[in-house]
C-alpha cells in the first residue's frame, strides 16, 4: 500500500485511468458542488482558468469535510475541473445532444484551449495549492455524420468541452501544443509539482499493485 492516499474528488473514469496509469490508486470521492450554480455566481467575464480553478477548490474542500475527524493515515485531496476555451467563450459539459452537435459543428477546423484547475490539500494541515494547466487543442474536420454518430454515442456529453483525447473523438483531433494528460483529464506532470510543493515525495502515492501491472485497484 502506498505511504500516502491520494483522494480524488472527482467521478471521472478518466482520471481515474490517468493516475492508475502513473501507479497512483485513487479513493474515489465525488464532490456535492453544484457546478452551475457556482459558475453562476463569478463575474461574467470570469476566464477560463479563474472558472476552472474556483471548481477545483471547492470540489477539493467539499470532499475533504468529509473526513474530518477520521483518521484514514495521510492523505492528499484531489479536485478538479476543466474549461475549453474557444474564441474567448468558455465551454464546459455539453446540456444535451443537440447542444454537443453545435459545439463539433463549431469547434472543427479550430483550435482551442483545454484549461484544467487543480486543487491539491493536504490533511495533516489543511496546507493546499492551487493551479491550472493549459493545452491548444487542434480540431480536425469531422463531416455531419461523423458528429451525428459521435454524439449518438453519448460520450461527449459527460465531458468539458464534448470531445476526448482517449476516447471516440480521439480521430477528430488534429494534434495538441501541451501535456495530453491535461486534456483527457489532469496534469501528470504539475500534480507531480504540486506534490513536491507540500513537502511529499510523488513515489509516496504509488501503489505496488498498480506499479506491479495490475489494472485493478
Amino acid at each position: 500500500m502506498p505511504s500516502l492516499t491520494l483522494i480524488l474528488a472527482s467521478a471521472s473514469p478518466a482520471r481515474r485511468r490517468l493516475l492508475h496509469s502513473a501507479g497512483v490508486v485513487p479513493l474515489v470521492v465525488v464532490s456535492n458542488v453544484d457546478e452551475a450554480a457556482e459558475v453562476a455566481s463569478l463575474p461574467v467575464d470570469a476566464d477560463a482558468e479563474t472558472v476552472a480553478e474556483h471548481l477545483a477548490v471547492l470540489k477539493a474542500r467539499d470532499v475533504g469535510r468529509k473526513f474530518q475527524g477520521a483518521d484514514p493515515g495521510p492523505f492528499l485531496v484531489l479536485g478538479c475541473d476543466s474549461v475549453l476555451e474557444l474564441d474567448g467563450h468558455l465551454l464546459g459539459k455539453p446540456t444535451d445532444a443537440a447542444d454537443a452537435r453545435d459545439r463539433w459543428r463549431t469547434m472543427r477546423g479550430r483550435t482551442g484551449t483545454l484549461v484544467t484547475g487543480h486543487a491539491l490539500i493536504d490533511a495533516a494541515d489543511g496546507s493546499a495549492r492551487v493551479a491550472s494547466a493549459k493545452t491548444a487543442v487542434r480540431f480536425g474536420t469531422p463531416d455531419d455524420a461523423e458528429i451525428d454518430a459521435y454524439v449518438a454515442s453519448g460520450e461527449p456529453l459527460a465531458v468539458a468541452g464534448a470531445f476526448t483525447l482517449d476516447g471516440l473523438s480521439a480521430p477528430f483531433i488534429d494534434g495538441i501544443d501541451g501535456d495530453p494528460s491535461n486534456v483527457i483529464g489532469l496534469s501528470l506532470p504539475l500534480l507531480r509539482d504540486m506534490v513536491r510543493a507540500l513537502g511529499h515525495s510523488w513515489t509516496d502515492l504509488w501503489d505496488a499493485r498498480s506499479v506491479a501491472g495490475s489494472d485493478s485497484p
